[in-house]
């Protein structure tokens, strides 16, 4: 750890085997446990709490105040999990007083570029590919996967497993385990390849299938689509997963695609 080019607050809690290289700044109020590496030029904020084992590339700035005028100094954090990659130049901003934290969880990847916003929760494994944008608010579920130069409006949620194109405008909430690409935004499949790398069974991807055709498929509404699948599709996790994400939905889910959708300006 005694790198002397690097800038270490004398109350910044750092773990003695946190190898960090030159130029890096590190602030109070901050706490590094061990195991993580910290590259060149980074800078640590007040408030940054990081967890075992992680790597943090160089430009990457953590826990900077919020992007947000209603913040007014309050004391507030960004929790980053254990095992996680922040490649080059990531932003990640602290909480506001709505939340108080913002939070990445364990063996993620935010490549280079990303932004993650104040009061985001990240759930763990998640990836955000390259240029990935998320507003405040915004909560992603375990296993997802955020393509590059997405941008993600603020408070949406996105479910787990799911995968989200390169490009994407994400303006509605994504439930879990589907694919979503096109302009606007659409249900374009089950994440069927995801699935099975992460050991779900034909059979509970055939059940994931049989439930989005009820609510893309059928010309039903998402309240009748609903109430459909409860009465007539046998309980599972996945099942009430999916009602459970929808029926706490603020935003609505995103649409099904249609040939003759037009792109929204």
């Amino acid at each position: 750890m005694n790198q002397p080019l690097a800038y270490v607050h004398p109350q910044a809690k750092v773990a003695n085997n946190v190898v960090i290289e030159p130029f890096v700044n590190i602030e109070k109020n901050v706490v590094v446990e061990e195991g993580t590496w910290i590259g060149a030029n980074v800078t640590i904020m007040e408030g940054a709490r990081i967890g075992k084992n992680c790597r943090i590339f160089p430009g990457a700035v953590i826990a900077a105040i919020p992007q947000d005028l209603k913040f007014d100094g309050e004391d507030t954090v960004v929790k980053i999990g254990n095992n996680t990659t922040i490649r080059e130049f990531v932003t990640i901003n602290r909480g506001t007083k709505a939340s108080n934290e913002t939070t990445v969880g364990n063996n993620c990847l935010l490549m280079a570029y990303c932004h993650i916003a104040h009061d985001c929760i990240i759930g763990d494994n998640v990836i955000l590919a390259n240029a990935a944008t998320l507003a405040g608010h915004i909560t992603i579920d375990d296993w997802a996967i955020v393509g590059g130069l997405a941008a993600v409006h603020q408070f949406v949620q996105i479910g787990a497993h799911t995968f989200i194109s390169g490009g994407a405008l994400v303006r509605k909430d994504v439930p879990p385990y589907v694919k979503a690409a096109r302009d606007p935004l659409s249900y374009v499949g089950v994440n069927s390849i995801g699935l099975r790398r992460r050991g779900f069974t034909n059979e509970q991807i055939n059940h994931v299938q049989d439930i989005y055709r009820i609510i893309y498929l059928r010309n039903h509404n998402v309240s009748q689509a609903v109430n459909f699948i409860e009465a007539e599709l046998p309980a599972s996790q996945e099942r009430d997963e999916i009602t459970s994400f929808i029926a706490k939905s603020t935003r609505g889910i995103m649409k099904g695609y249609s040939k003759f959708q037009k792109s929204e300006v």
